[in-house]
């Protein structure tokens, strides 16, 4: 997701967000980082799996099972992934490449960097740092973006 902002400075900004599938390490979770693992995933779905294959197979065949059970167990099974992906951290990024300003010459370029959570999110924090540029010529100082170096 990229968008470009014109600032009332005349500066042209590009805002983007980007979806990241680990979450960014930051200094506060440094200490928790270490034992991060797919196994324990992995072994608990294989157990799953096995544990519904044996139901279906010892299942008596005059059992009518109704039409909504595998719809209903399909949902139960796609909640926790579909809230996995949906609240995922984005990385969003606003930056200027700087401009010429008519009273004190060269605007220097800007970098602006933070982290939002979940998909929705994200592109109201977007559509918001848009207005705060056009508006103030910056990002907001509230808002998640804080500038880099």
């Amino acid at each position: 997701m990229t968008r470009l902002v014109q600032g009332s400075d005349g500066r042209e900004w590009v805002v983007r967000a980007q979806m990241e599938w680990r979450r960014p390490a930051t200094a506060d979770d440094f200490e928790h980082d270490a034992a991060a693992s797919y196994g324990p995933g992995i072994a608990m779905m294989l157990v799953t799996l096995a544990l519904a294959v044996v139901l279906l197979v010892w299942m008596p065949e005059d059992v009518v099972v109704p039409s909504w059970i595998p719809l209903a167990l399909l949902v139960v099974a796609l909640f926790f992934p579909l809230r996995w992906v949906l609240r995922r951290p984005w990385t969003v990024v606003a930056e200027t490449e700087g401009g010429v300003d008519d009273v004190t010459g060269e605007r220097p370029s800007e970098r602006w960097v933070g982290t939002v959570r979940g998909f929705f999110r994200v592109r109201g924090e977007v559509n918001k740092i848009a207005k705060s540029i056009q508006r103030h010529d910056i990002p907001d100082f509230e808002g998640p973006l804080h500038p880099v170096e």
